[in-house]
């Protein structure tokens, strides 16, 4: 009985179990049944997602191009490789759509994708261990060219598919690098997990990016099991946004004949840093803009400067700033360039170390403040401030030229410099560039109001934004005055003092001289602040050197400021022969490619000569109405008509000026012997994709004469100076080494 009894109530208990967990489960199925949810989770939601795939779709980033339309920067399609070698992807055995045979595959891949099989078959060793239902190969496999994925696809291995990813292009290089910068995969972590998008990281691709990035899209629908879309699939297409197209100031016709001119010195004396910038004279805007040492955007590594050192590196910059001294002093009517005052060394009382000038004090006797400014003489610069203009109004001139704050060009990182006006022999070093710091651009903004007429202008990099779907612009910017610190006047009066500095005889700019046009502009020798403190560094080569002018001096069209900085020099070089290198080199052929019209020697009788209409003529009689006027002429090409010239209708010619005529059919003339210019108008009228080297006159030409060519051809030519072999720049003339024995004897 007792057994009974127990055996009962055992029963009782699991029949009492057994009822709780069956309403428990019967309550839990009708709770999900009713509300669809599990764990506050949308089971038609879940189920939604498991048979969706979904795909980005990548927005492309946005160009950037020269103020001309040539492209600097762009989206280049790249491919990424990957092997599925999950065998139920195959639904065919006769057609394989995974990896069969991994060694077999890696082998033939590893030939294209320059890799060790080994590599590769660890990889799908790695993938299948896990399971996985595709595999990568890492770096390998990434950025794979159009012709590579081509070459790979003709081997027709099962399996094997791709990707199509941008890589971030720069075709020109080593090309105004500091101002474009760069931009690169990055991984970014976002709503749906880590993803892999190209960013903006330097210069202008970071300054813009979130203009330039654009927005992604996405494609949606559902599928089965393997991947294949359903019946209906209810498909949701977004289209991406593409980035806006943003068109710089920077010219690549002048950015080139700068970038050259700095390649060139940086092989020849291999100085610590250089910059050079070359400005629109009546705009504001940035032609060209270049620092080094610089690095290649498509592969910035082992980059020894990050800074752009025009905007971001404040400098003393030495006797360029004296042209803002002698400017002060004329403005406020205290200035009488024939005024004599004895030169050598100028001391105003016991307490305040004396002045000197740069040739040890020496001086030259009592000369006028007018030749005092074309010597460069610290003692004209220091006499001006503290008994002319005064100390106090001195620095309101300073300030009035924007010394004291950043220029606010759009470019990133701007730094300025500092004004150092606290003690007296600060307030008379300031007037000769020593103490007080600037940048390069600042220099520059300053010097527009001395070439346009009184008229400071607003410096500037990007010059428009485009709407790249539509083409709308979005933002154009224009010349904008910031103030005017001088009058019209006053600013010819400094231009008139620039040009003695290059066209007299003892002014110190003579190696500065233009062939065809006039310039002015002053020269600086600044000592550099010694890192480890305690003054600054000795040394005939322990100094920047710089030059800032313009040309052409009567009615300015470009601004130029080059700075090398501790050249290594030889016993007879001097520190001004690679700056003027740079300056003739860049402004003689920027001033020739923006046709700007040269200047007539002095006293010529020479009668010019009208250019008549050639376009769309015939070819032989143009040819017979230019050797007439004895002309010298050149015909590309065998076609009837004229499609181009170099010259313009009623253009006034000198007699034998070279004239390059293009025809219906351009083959390749002979160019031996021609000159940088006429090849960069050359080049520029076929829109051929030149390269060049050196400087003079063309020795080597890459296309063979009489091979036709058409528009974006590649050119190689290579320059010589006449008469010589390979060697070093030319020396300075016996009158210049006179000069330059004065300019490096201590700060001028």
């Amino acid at each position: 009985m007792r057994k009974n009894k127990t055996t009962h109530m055992m029963a009782g208990i699991f029949i009492i179990l057994f009822a709780a967990v069956f309403l428990v489960l019967t309550g839990r199925f009708i709770y999900i049944q009713a509300t669809g949810e599990v764990n506050n989770i949308s089971l038609e939601e879940w189920a939604e997602q498991k048979r969706t795939s979904s795909y980005s779709i990548r927005a492309e980033r946005g160009k950037i191009y020269d103020k001309n339309g040539m492209v600097l920067a762009y989206d280049r399609p790249t491919y990424r490789v990957y092997a599925v070698i999950d065998e139920t992807y195959t639904d065919d055995p006769d057609k394989p759509r995974h990896v069969e045979d991994p060694e077999e595959t890696s082998k033939k891949l590893a030939t294209i994708m320059d890799v060790e099989p080994g590599v590769l078959v660890e990889a799908f060793q790695s993938g299948m261990d896990k399971e996985r239902f595709q595999v990568e190969f890492g770096n390998p496999g990434k950025h794979l060219t159009q012709k590579e994925k081509e070459e790979i696809e003709a081997l027709k291995l099962p399996g094997i598919y791709f990707e199509e990813e941008p890589m971030r292009y720069y075709p020109n290089g080593v090309f105004a690098s500091h101002i474009i910068g760069f931009a690169r995969e990055t991984d970014v972590e976002t709503e749906d997990g880590i993803k892999t998008e190209v960013q903006g990281i330097a210069g202008m691709e970071n300054e813009m990016d979130g203009l330039l990035r654009g927005k992604d899209g996405y494609i949606s629908y559902q599928r089965d099991l393997y991947n294949t879309r359903l019946l209906d699939p209810k498909e949701i297409i977004k289209a991406p946004e593409d980035g806006d197209d943003v068109y710089l100031t920077l010219d690549q016709k002048i950015q080139t004949l700068l970038d050259e001119a700095l390649t060139t010195v940086d092989a020849e004396y291999n100085p610590e840093r250089m910059t050079g910038i070359v400005m629109h004279a009546k705009t504001g805007e940035v032609l060209a803009m270049s620092t080094r040492p610089s690095y290649n955007p498509n592969n910035p590594s082992n980059v020894e400067n990050w800074y752009n050192d025009v905007v971001s590196t404040p400098i003393e910059p030495g006797s360029t700033v004296k042209m803002f001294t002698w400017a002060a002093a004329i403005q406020e009517g205290v200035y009488n360039g024939g005024e004599g005052f004895m030169s050598g060394t100028y001391k105003v009382n016991e307490k305040i170390s004396p002045i000197p000038d740069h040739n040890k004090g020496e001086g030259w006797g009592t000369i006028s403040f007018d030749e005092g400014f074309a010597r460069s003489s610290n003692v004209a610069a220091s006499k001006l401030v503290w008994e002319k203009i005064g100390t106090e109004k001195f620095l309101e001139y300073l300030q009035a030229f924007d010394f004291d704050k950043p220029t606010g060009i759009d470019l990133p990182g701007e730094i300025a410099g500092e004004i150092l006006y606290n003690w007296p022999l600060e307030k008379l070093t300031a007037a000769f560039g020593q103490g007080s710091t600037v940048t390069p651009i600042q220099m520059m903004k300053a010097a527009t109001a001395i070439a346009n007429d009184g008229k400071m202008l607003q410096p500037y990099v990007i010059g428009k934004i485009i709407d790249s779907t539509t083409g709308e612009i979005l933002e154009k910017k224009e010349p904008t005055v910031v103030s005017e610190p001088i009058s019209a006047e006053t600013a010819k009066q400094v231009r008139g003092l620039l040009q003695d500095v290059v066209e007299k005889d003892y002014g110190t700019g003579k190696v500065f001289r233009l062939e065809d046009y006039s310039i002015g502009g002053k020269t600086g020798t600044a000592e550099i602040p010694n890192p480890n403190g305690g003054g600054y560094l000795n040394g005939r080569s322990e100094l920047l050197f710089s030059f800032l002018g313009m040309a052409p001096i009567e009615d300015p069209e470009l601004i130029i400021y080059v700075s090398v900085q501790q050249p290594e020099l030889e016993l007879s070089e001097y520190g001004s022969k690679p700056v003027s290198f740079i300056v003739k080199n860049v402004m003689e052929n920027s001033l020739h490619y923006l046709n700007i019209t040269p200047e007539e020697e002095e006293g010529t009788s020479i009668e010019k000569i009208k250019a008549p209409e050639l376009v769309g003529k015939s070819t032989a009689q143009s040819v017979k109405v230019l050797q007439e006027k004895n002309l010298k002429v050149t015909v590309v090409g065998n076609g009837e008509k004229i499609t181009d010239a170099n010259i313009e209708p009623g253009e006034k010619m000198l007699p034998n000026k070279h004239v390059i005529l293009i025809t219906d059919k351009p083959s390749m003339p002979n160019i031996m012997g021609w000159s940088k210019r006429e090849v960069v108008q050359f080049a520029d009228m076929l829109e051929l994709q030149l390269e060049s080297t050196g400087n003079g006159y063309v020795v080597m030409q890459g296309i063979a004469q009489d091979t036709p060519i058409k528009q974006g051809d590649y050119l190689g030519v290579e320059f010589l100076p006449p008469n010589e072999e390979k060697k070093p720049l030319e020396d300075p003339n016996e009158d210049e080494k006179e000069q330059q024995d004065d300019e490096n004897n201590t700060n001028e």
